[in-house]
């Protein structure tokens, strides 16, 4: 049951940022109808106009003054580079309050680095989506500091399902979740452009291997999730003896391909970590 703050009449949103997660999340609060458009504030650099023109397109209103977004929101969601939140935590901390649950996307930053600025007792949460939330296929995780109230966690899950799947999950872990869905997109697409170049070099005109590698994946994705068999399982499916899959599975093991996709997520992850490290 969520306070009477965050009924849609009421609920006041405000990002910080206004690249596509604010605008896809944006999209998402509206066509979820968790918040109306005018009552979303979204603030970046005046430079920036094409970003503000895609938020008023949306009905939300926009400024370049990150002060005015935070007097404005009581979900204020920090859209932003982690380079640059030290001097946008501090520009806004004179207007947050305890009625403010602040929500960051900033990869690697931990909640307690951001309560550290902002003034006592502030509500935080920190979250890792990825980019399909663009088309509503996004994975969230979440993890809460130390002040939040209790409605804060179901917020925060039910704005980040409004553009894909969401879990919670200890704070200790957000790297790892960094270093595999929050950059697991980025292997995907490799892995459908080297198959499409595969199908390309037997002969399959580039425009159609490309659409048959994605989907592909697509529907393989589909399959754990709906038959929630695991992945092992359903490959062991597909390679009949002596055919072509397992013989295709052979070349894949001896180049070491799940190797190199473990090594990776541990890369991205050691990544995640350094860049909070950077800013302690």
């Amino acid at each position: 049951m969520f306070s009477k703050i965050f009924e849609k009449s009421m609920m006041r949103v405000g990002f910080i940022g206004a690249g596509q997660m604010a605008q896809t999340l944006a999209k998402g609060i509206i066509i979820g109808e968790l918040a109306q458009p005018e009552k979303i504030l979204c603030s970046c650099p005046r430079v920036d106009v094409q970003l503000l023109e895609q938020m008023r397109k949306l009905g939300c209103r926009t400024t370049a003054d990150n002060g005015d977004v935070a007097e404005h929101a009581r979900v204020l969601i920090l859209a932003i580079k982690p380079p640059v939140v030290p001097s946008v935590l501090k520009e806004i901390t004179q207007y947050i309050t305890p009625q403010h649950l602040v929500i960051s996307v900033a990869m690697g930053i931990t909640t307690r680095q951001i309560e550290q600025v902002l003034p006592p007792k502030s509500r935080v949460i920190r979250v890792m989506p990825n980019t399909p939330a663009l088309v509503r296929e996004g994975c969230s995780v979440f993890s809460c500091g130390k002040n939040i109230l209790e409605e804060d966690p179901g917020l925060a899950h039910k704005i980040f399902s409004s553009v894909g799947i969401c879990d919670q999950i200890e704070e200790d872990l957000l790297d790892a979740v960094t270093g595999l869905s929050g950059s697991g997109p980025a292997y995907a697409y490799m892995a459908i452009e080297a198959l499409a170049d595969g199908g390309v070099k037997m002969g399959i005109r580039r425009d159609l291997a490309v659409k048959l590698a994605a989907q592909t994946l697509l529907g393989s994705a589909k399959m754990v999730l709906d038959t929630q068999q695991h992945p092992g399982s359903l490959k062991d499916d597909v390679c009949s003896p002596a055919g072509t899959s397992i013989q295709a599975v052979h070349e894949l093991e001896k180049s070491g391909f799940r190797s190199a996709l473990i090594s990776a997520v541990e890369s991205a992850t050691r990544r995640s970590k350094e860049t909070g490290g950077m800013l302690s």
